[in-house]
C-alpha cells in the first residue's frame, strides 16, 4: 500500500495533502527514518519549535506519527518510534468537537432524494447509511464484499485496514431491506454493464467496484444543504462523539469505531468546558 492511499483511509483530502507535505520535509531531513531513535525525533521537534508556532508543530507531530504507523504496517520498521511524542504547549486533540454534526444533521443525510442516475439511488442510500449508522471509513466501504454481509443475522463484517481493526457490526432494520433490494435489483443491472464479474458489494455505474473518490464525491453533493463543512471523516467523527455523549461504554465505542487504542476514542469525549463551548457555539454563534 502506498503512503497516500494509507492516509486516505482515515483522513480528509486536505489533511492528506498537509501530512504528505510534512512527511516529505521530514524525509529530506532524515533519509533513513526507520533507523531513527526517539531522541532523533525529539531533536527534530525541537528544531521545529524554534521556527514554527505550536499549532504548526502539532500538525507535524500528527503527520510523523501517521507516517510511522504506515512504516510499521508495511513492515519497514517494527516499532513506532513516534508514538510517545507529545507537545507540552497544549493538549493534543485533533478532533474539533465543536464543528461536528448533530444527530438531527446526521439523520438529514439518510433522507431519500432524487438522484441524477436512478439506478444508483439505492446504492447511494446504502453508502450514506454505512457512514451514518456504522461510521465506516471510505476505504472500508470501498473494500466491502458481498460475503461480508449476513442479512439473516443483521450483521456486516468490516475488514481490517492499516489504521482500524476488523469488526462485526449490527445493521439497522431498514438497512437489511435496502441491502436486499439493491442486491436483487440494482446491483444485478450494474454488474451486467461489465463483462468481468466482481464480488464487490457496491458498484459504480460502469459495473466496477466503487472507489474512495466515488464515495467522497457523493458526500460532497450534500454540502449545499449544510453550513458546516461536510466530509466523510466528519460524519464518522460525529457518530463516534454522539455515542459517547449518549453514555455508551468507551470500550464498546472503541470496538465499534475499530480504533486500535482506547486513547483515540477518548479524544471524542468532551470535558465540562468543551461541552459548554460546544453549546455556546451551537445555540449562540457569534455573527
Amino acid at each position: 500500500m502506498e503512503l497516500k492511499e494509507y492516509l486516505e483511509t482515515d483522513l480528509s483530502q486536505e489533511t492528506v495533502k498537509n501530512y504528505l507535505y510534512e512527511i516529505e520535509k521530514f524525509n529530506k531531513h532524515y533519509r533513513n527514518p526507520e533507523e531513527l531513535s526517539y531522541q532523533n525525533l525529539m531533536e527534530y521537534i525541537e528544531l521545529l519549535r524554534k521556527n514554527y508556532n505550536p499549532q504548526s508543530v502539532k500538525r507535524t507531530i500528527y503527520a510523523i506519527k501517521k507516517y510511522y504507523d504506515y512504516l510499521v504496517e508495511t513492515g519497514k520498521t517494527e516499532i513506532n518510534t513516534a508514538s510517545n511524542i507529545k507537545l507540552k504547549d497544549g493538549k493534543e486533540n485533533p478532533v474539533q468537537l465543536q464543528e461536528l454534526l448533530t444527530e438531527k444533521e446526521l439523520q438529514k443525510l439518510l433522507e431519500p432524494r432524487r438522484e441524477r442516475y436512478p439506478m444508483l439511488a439505492k446504492r447511494n442510500q446504502i453508502i450514506m447509511s454505512l457512514l451514518v449508522n456504522q461510521a465506516l471509513l471510505v476505504g472500508e466501504i470501498e473494500r466491502l464484499k458481498i460475503e461480508n454481509l449476513d442479512l439473516k443475522n443483521a450483521k456486516i463484517k468490516v475488514q481490517k485496514t492499516g489504521i482500524t481493526n476488523s469488526r462485526n457490526l449490527d445493521l439497522k432494520a431498514e438497512q437489511i431491506l435496502l441491502f436486499y433490494h439493491y442486491l436483487q435489483e440494482e446491483r444485478e443491472i450494474l454488474a451486467n454493464n461489465r463483462q468481468l464479474s466482481t464480488d464487490n458489494f457496491l458498484l459504480n455505474k460502469l459495473g466496477s467496484g466503487i472507489t474512495k473518490d466515488d464515495i467522497n464525491y457523493l458526500v460532497s453533493t450534500y454540502q449545499k444543504d449544510f453550513t458546516k463543512k461536510l466530509t466523510s471523516v466528519k460524519i464518522r467523527q460525529s457518530v463516534i462523539k454522539l455515542k459517547l455523549d449518549d453514555g455508551e461504554n468507551l470500550r464498546k465505542v472503541q470496538y465499534f469505531a475499530g480504533h486500535k487504542h482506547a486513547d483515540t476514542t477518548e479524544k471524542y469525549k468532551e470535558t465540562g468546558i468543551n461541552a459548554l463551548q460546544t453549546a455556546i457555539n451551537q445555540y449562540h454563534p457569534i455573527k
